[in-house]
């Protein structure tokens, strides 16, 4: 069923930046916090606007304060404190405005874009298609959790240190040009003019830099998406360890297990290392125009002081709002690294959404499929079905297999078969296959998978009540549930709140899953070998359990001898399919 790499990556990787961000805002734009984003960006945008203002102000003053310090004038200098005073003051409250403005919004971004996420992947079904979608369906946690954080706080700091760029471009701009309209060459015995001289030199400078520092650091994108990737898998290795320590430890698999984490390791830290190499190269590019514009200001506005066009006041505005205006264009030089990192943060966030918003995750493999239709309520029915495997095709070994609700069905798998793939089947997890299953319209089916039944963490009374409400069942009816498999221990607990996949042995999770059917009788019951692990004292109580479910259909794939045999009414057998299966529509 996995797909190669290139058929989830590639198609990202040359999907234009502008489609990526189109595809979020669409996203966005139906969010419940929808309203909240425009108010904080239009809020935002009225902050820097009014910063820019009082920036442009703060230049102004440059020159009646240098020109006072420099005719020994104590009275208009203490006057130009005063008024710098008032600018600076105002410039720090809009400062602390933007800055909770800006983590406002990034609090609400990620809000918007981990709900939408966490609200595709968690529709029927999604979330299993795309664990087996191959190398998209890796880590689907990493990127919901760090790469969406990282994603809304660059993304917030990046628009608002363009906005300001702009802002601040268009303000200065405009003083530049001011400044140096009448700005001449004297060159082969004549004046040449050159309007707005300043302003044309700090564009040119600004370019240049950009050119250079993309050239320098492009390569960065791809390495940050690539060790991104490979901290997911140490991250995933380590989380692996931690919840089958029992297992590695009773076999003796540390060593084992710490050279599996030395490979993800090493591949984080060859990832990385490239990584520090883009960045060094980088610095190369960004320090050495950021050395340079320490003294490019005063040396573009040079001539126009010692031309004698400006004062040494003037001199100063002018340098001032060069470097201003300079600054706001090397917007791209300052923060290409950053830009890098927000690169690969959206290629992964999107790349997901993209497939998690797939129409039919499930149509990446090609052959039939099962039919899945509502039949009558009341019957649970399976026509000619045949499963889908590596290994060719399974089958019932009758036409056509029906269930009364109330009725007890065994499937027998011989050797060989592949019994979960067709629990899977029924539940339309595994849809790769032929023939109909047809479900009682209306009713629900609890499916029973094999090994040790989820528990989430929460209250015990959660746990039995999942996934319905605790307040569905009386305290009543969940006490007799715990101790119609033997569990009237745990009654005290009911409160609680744990992680009772460590506090509790596995035969006890294995018995609270039929706790939870007791207490919630389903009106369909579909097991995949559920009894296996008990011994007969605790199947005795079991079947006891189910047996008192008059109202359940129940149907059990798994082996038959023991006491659970006395249940069943209807027993049919899983066998291989005689045909082979042709190579194109294996899954």
């Amino acid at each position: 069923m996995s797909a190669s790499p290139e058929n989830h990556v590639e198609p990202v990787a040359k999907a234009g930046v502008f489609r990526q961000v189109g595809e979020l805002l669409g996203a966005l734009r139906v969010s419940p916090v929808a309203k909240k984003l425009v108010v904080l960006m239009s809020a935002i945008v009225v902050v820097v606007g009014l910063t820019a203002y009082g920036q442009i102000e703060l230049n102004s003053w440059n020159k009646p304060f240098y020109d006072a310090i420099s005719r020994r004038d104590l009275s208009e200098f203490i006057v130009q404190v005063g008024v710098f005073a008032v600018i600076a003051g105002a410039l720090l409250v809009l400062n602390v405005a933007q800055r909770w403005l800006g983590e406002t919004l990034q609090l609400r971004l990620r809000e918007a874009v981990v709900n939408d996420l966490v609200g595709l992947w968690l529709q029927p079904r999604r979330a299993f298609w795309l664990q087996a979608s191959g190398p998209m369906g890796a880590h689907p946690d990493q990127r919901m959790h760090e790469d969406t954080l990282k994603l809304c706080d660059l993304s917030v700091n990046l628009g608002v240190g363009l906005l300001q760029s702009a802002m601040l471009f268009g303000s200065f701009a405009s003083v530049l040009w001011v400044l140096s309209k009448d700005f001449s060459i004297f060159f082969n015995g004549q004046d040449h003019v050159l309007p707005g001289f300043m302003l044309w030199a700090a564009i040119a400078y600004a370019v240049a830099g950009s050119l250079v520092t993309y050239w320098v650091g492009n390569g960065l994108i791809s390495r940050n998406a690539e060790r991104y990737a490979r901290e997911g898998e140490l991250r995933f290795s380590l989380t692996r360890i931690n919840e089958h320590l029992d297992g590695i430890s009773l076999a003796g698999g540390e060593t084992d297990e710490k050279r599996r984490v030395a490979v993800h390791f090493g591949d984080v830290l060859r990832a990385t290392s490239r990584v520090v190499l883009g960045l060094t190269n980088l610095t190369w590019a960004t320090a050495g125009f950021g050395w340079v514009t320490v003294i490019a200001p005063t040396l573009v506005a040079a001539p126009l002081y010692f031309s004698g066009k400006v004062s040494f006041g003037g001199l100063m505005m002018a340098a001032a709002a060069f470097t201003q205006a300079q600054s706001s264009l090397r917007w791209f030089v300052d923060n290409f690294s950053i830009i890098a990192d927000w690169r690969a943060t959206l290629l992964r966030v999107t790349d997901l959404r993209r497939m998690l918003a797939s129409d039919d995750l499930e149509a990446q493999a090609g052959g039939s499929r099962v039919a899945y239709e509502e039949g009558e309520a009341g019957t649970l029915a399976m026509e000619a079905l045949e499963v889908r495997s590596w290994s060719g095709h399974d089958r019932l070994d009758v036409p056509a297999l029906v269930v009364q609700r109330g009725q007890c069905a065994l499937i027998l798998g011989t050797p060989g078969t592949e019994k979960t793939l067709l629990f899977r089947a029924i539940a339309g997890l595994w849809p790769w296959g032929l023939g109909t299953v047809r479900r009682p319209d209306g009713e629900t089916i609890h499916y029973m998978p094999r090994g040790t039944p989820y528990i989430p963490r929460g209250t015990l009374a959660e746990v039995l009540s999942y996934a319905m409400e605790p307040t569905t069942y009386p305290r009543e009816a969940m006490v007799a549930a715990l101790e119609s498999v033997g569990l009237q221990r745990l009654e005290p607990l009911l409160d609680r709140t744990a992680r009772w996949e460590s506090e509790l042995s596995m035969d006890e999770q294995l018995r609270l899953g039929f706790a939870r059917v007791v207490l919630q009788a389903p009106p369909w019951l579909v097991m995949d070998e559920a009894f296996g692990a008990f011994d007969d004292d605790t199947l005795e109580l079991i079947v006891s359990a189910l047996g008192k479910l008059t109202r359940t259909g129940i149907i059990h794939i798994g082996s038959a001898g023991g006491a659970h045999d006395r249940l069943f009414t209807q027993v049919v057998h899983l066998v291989k399919a005689p045909h082979a299966v042709p190579e194109e529509q294996r899954p």
